[in-house]
């Protein structure tokens, strides 16, 4: 009798999830024209398959308003691992007002799904996928993949933001990165609530853009899509703080863009504003341990990083190469030759 009890038990959480995805449309091509008014339309998207031949979906979320207007893309978790740009699509999504609504969101919470599903930053056969646009259509698995993500979704989009983190043993500030010397993109970037902002144009030099691989963010720019990525802080985990500031940012947005009448929320405070920016990295291996923390600004010559042998011994002091801010940070004390310190940021 239990173990019957039991067996209904688990058909039934079956039948109720199964159920509960039922209203949830399975497309080849993204429509928008065809998305209906007024509402959040739910998709999966089938843009590859698997080894077993079966469907890979990605997850898409469209709000159209009744009026005519811009699309604003918004992506998450290109790299598997970046996670806090999930709950700020989901919650965008929740707070919009769809009755007020001019032109269309599109969401994406989760870009990478095969990445997702392996708790891995990378994709399937090792690759950046964010390295490998435009991709080829017929290309390899990276590439495809990168290929049908365009296609499919992002050649949709009249804007964009492209929302990542840090990766494993590293931890970010909320710091955008945007060509400032373009007005759309430079309004687009202090409209986010980050604490820093690196002008960086993103997109290879002229002789190399028709041939090298790219950023996603390189490629919408390329194909006149205004696009930001914004760094959400920490991998492999949801930080409430991004989420609200990763929100406000983008109702700011849609406001700005005149696709909502409310009210935008307050003001973001200035950001930090830096010309260009670099890793610095140990010249031996051994235990890191680094005294300065994020967002803090250093001087010349200050003390960025201590490295120990397995006895306790310092065996090199690093010392900040000139005036700047730390925008990221290793987390992993442990460090072989080359092993990241900080991201340092110089001031404009």
């Amino acid at each position: 009798m239990k173990k019957n009890m039991l067996l209904f038990l688990c058909v039934g959480c079956l039948f109720g999830f199964f159920n509960s995805q039922s209203d949830i449309q399975i497309i080849d091509q993204l429509d928008l024209a065809a998305v209906p008014e007024g509402k959040i339309s739910k998709y999966y998207l089938h843009l590859v398959d698997n080894g077993l031949g079966q469907p890979v979906y990605v997850p898409i979320m469209v709000a159209r308003g009744s009026e005519e207007g811009p699309v604003l893309g918004l992506t998450a978790a290109i790299h598997g691992n970046e996670l806090n740009g999930i709950p700020i699509i989901q919650e965008v999504f929740q707070q919009l007002d769809l009755d007020n609504l001019r032109g269309t969101v599109v969401g994406v919470p989760g870009l990478n799904v095969v990445s997702l599903n392996m708790d891995s930053r990378r994709f399937i056969d090792d690759e950046d996928l964010n390295r490998n646009f435009p991709g080829k259509e017929n290309g390899n698995r990276s590439q495809q993949y990168a290929f049908r993500i365009f296609d499919k979704i992002v050649r949709h989009f009249d804007y964009q933001i492209d929302m990542h983190t840090a990766s494993f043993g590293r931890i970010n500030s909320m710091y955008v990165r945007a060509d400032m010397a373009d007005e759309t993109l430079a309004q687009m970037a202090v409209l986010q609530y980050a604490d820093i902002i690196l002008d960086n144009k993103g997109i290879p030099s002229a002789g190399a853009a028709a041939g090298s691989p790219r950023t996603l963010r390189a490629e919408a720019v390329l194909n006149g899509i205004p696009t930001i990525t914004v760094e959400y802080g920490d991998p492999q985990v949801y930080q409430p703080e991004m989420t609200w500031r990763g929100v406000d940012g983008i109702l700011n947005t849609l406001v700005w863009l005149e696709m909502m009448s409310s009210p935008a929320k307050d003001e973001p405070g200035a950001a930090v504003v830096c010309k260009k920016s670099y890793w610095i990295y140990t010249t031996q291996g051994g235990l890191l341990d680094i005294p300065v923390e994020l967002k803090q600004q250093v001087e010349k010559g200050e003390v960025i990083g201590v490295l120990k042998n397995a006895f306790g011994d310092v065996i090199e002091t690093y010392l900040a190469p000139e005036a700047g801010i730390v925008i990221g940070k290793s987390t992993n004390p442990v460090n072989m030759t080359g092993g990241r310190i900080i991201h340092l940021g110089i001031l404009r």
